[in-house]
């Protein structure tokens, strides 16, 4: 990659590592449901009538919108405000590869490698670890429903590949927004129900300029910009090489909530943190790492 794209790689790393930072700060003002729903809100309009709709039924852009938008972030969202520690959200969310994992052999009956069990593994590991630890700020609830939001994730990964495999070729960016009409109507909703209209209306009146960054930077930077350069990327590049970047959106996670909201981690989550960490990098590099010894050993026999 020339040295323009791995800038704009770490560009996007450092949006989506300060995310959960921001998270913290909105679900500070507004409530977690609400917040979702001025989200996408504002990553649907006025985009949609400067991008153009994905080539796709409507049931496929329901099920995406419902399950990254409203089961992912919903539960993310309210996670933080129950008591995640932002930076150790960013981690436990990125376990979303192996649920991803799990729900492809599932219903689509996709096929395991030997290094994808192994940094499974690894991971499971480090969430119990982080799950039992009692020390912190975490509570049992936020550690629940980041679990839940990173299965959300997992699940809005297999309505992506059931896309690939019905023969459909999307933009992501356009998918991202015009799937983003479907959460906001469900978010105020469950807002109303779960939250209350008082509580809505206080938000809403009381409205200051932090609530207003984190809606703008949630929409505008970590999902239009986040999104827009991503796609831009793979479609220059493979795969292959775009994606290990994200194996550093945690680790801008844990230093921005460190030294923007002074979290820190018990050695408990430490060393499950590291374990997941672990585990994400065997499963994404260990089997070209395995494949490349097979084929030097190979060479010299």
């Amino acid at each position: 990659m020339p040295p323009t794209d791995v800038a704009q790689a770490l560009a996007i790393v450092l949006a989506w590592g300060v995310n959960f930072v921001v998270i913290k700060w909105g679900v500070a003002g507004v409530p977690p449901l609400l917040l979702g729903a001025l989200r996408f809100t504002l990553v649907a309009l006025p985009a949609v009538f400067f991008i153009r709709r994905p080539a796709l039924p409507w049931r496929y852009l329901a099920l995406y919108g419902l399950t990254m938008g409203v089961g992912q972030f919903g539960c993310l969202f309210t996670a933080i405000k129950l008591g995640m520690p932002a930076g150790l959200a960013s981690v436990v969310l990125q376990s979303q590869a192996f649920f991803t994992l799990l729900l492809a052999r599932l219903f689509l009956d996709e096929r395991w490698q030997a290094s994808q069990l192994a940094g499974l593994a690894l991971a499971l590991g480090g969430l119990a670890l982080i799950g039992m630890d009692k020390g912190g700020n975490m509570t049992a609830l936020g550690f629940g429903l980041t679990i839940a939001a990173a299965t959300s994730w997992a699940a809005s990964n297999v309505v992506v590949r059931a896309i690939s495999r019905a023969g459909h070729s999307v933009a992501p960016l356009g998918l991202v927004i015009w799937s983003s009409l479907v959460p906001p109507l469900p978010f105020l909703l469950l807002s109303w129900r779960l939250e209350g209209s008082e509580r809505m209306a206080a938000a809403l009146r009381d409205f200051n300029l932090q609530s207003l960054f984190a809606v703008v930077y949630l929409a505008v930077v970590a999902t239009m910009f986040g999104y827009g350069l991503w796609s831009r990327l793979l479609s220059r590049h493979a795969a292959a090489k775009v994606a290990p970047f994200s194996l550093l959106v945690p680790v801008v996670g844990l230093l921005a909530s460190r030294v923007l909201l002074g979290e820190s981690l018990t050695q408990a989550q430490l060393a499950g943190s590291g374990l997941l960490l672990a585990g994400l990098a065997v499963a994404v590099f260990g089997g070209r790492v395995l494949s490349a010894a097979l084929a030097a050993r190979s060479g010299r026999a």
